[in-house]
């Protein structure tokens, strides 16, 4: 058999990327772990009459039974040592169009709450509108992570507000994706990872 033979029998392999390793310090595990897109939430709370939050990326549903959602959280934000005292607390999931809001929560100077528009919620805690979602939770159980707090928030309620499609964060950038233009076979009831 030829070589010319033997390649129109299989189908053509392209050349594979060029993988580049990296240690695990702190600005390359940024640069790198941003490959993975994430949401982006404002986790918010009560503290006293006064509304808290921070801007939070590292959130994500923990157990459907019982209902459980995880948040990480530096251990030195002013934000989190209230909101982990109240004990109860909102995850605002951003919709696309709500960068100002991520900024806004995301500094660690001024008033994050003044001048925004914000309701208090049946539980008791900060609502956002706009968002694309609203998870209301107790605080389950923290549990240490480095240099952050895991949080373990037991749901108490869920707000699906008009189905807009989230802000993504990835490589360091805010962006959205309009979930209605996907396409392809949708996740069902069925389906399991792990």
């Amino acid at each position: 058999m030829t070589a010319s033979a033997f390649r129109s029998i299989g189908p053509s392999v392209a050349p594979q990327p060029v993988t580049r390793r990296l240690n695990p310090e702190p600005a390359a595990m940024r640069s790198a772990l941003g490959a993975f897109a994430s949401g982006v939430t404002v986790v918010t709370a009560l503290s006293g009459d006064e509304p808290v939050g921070f801007t939070c990326q590292a959130f994500s549903s923990l157990s459907l039974d019982p209902p459980l959602v995880l948040f990480c959280a530096t251990r030195e934000g002013r934000a989190w040592q209230r909101i982990r005292e109240v004990g109860r607390f909102c995850v605002n999931i951003l919709a696309e169009d709500q960068t100002e809001v991520c900024f806004r929560f995301g500094t660690r100077t001024g008033a994050r709450f003044d001048g925004l528009d914000w309701e208090r919620s049946g539980w008791g805690t900060p609502s956002i509108p706009g968002t694309a979602l609203r998870v209301h939770c107790d605080l389950d159980a923290v549990h240490p992570g480095g240099d952050h707090d895991i949080a373990v928030g037991a749901v108490l309620d869920l707000e699906l507000t008009h189905g807009e499609p989230p802000l993504l964060f990835h490589h360091g950038r805010l962006g959205g994706v309009d979930v209605r233009q996907q396409r392809g076979r949708r996740w069902d009831r069925g389906d399991r990872w792990g």
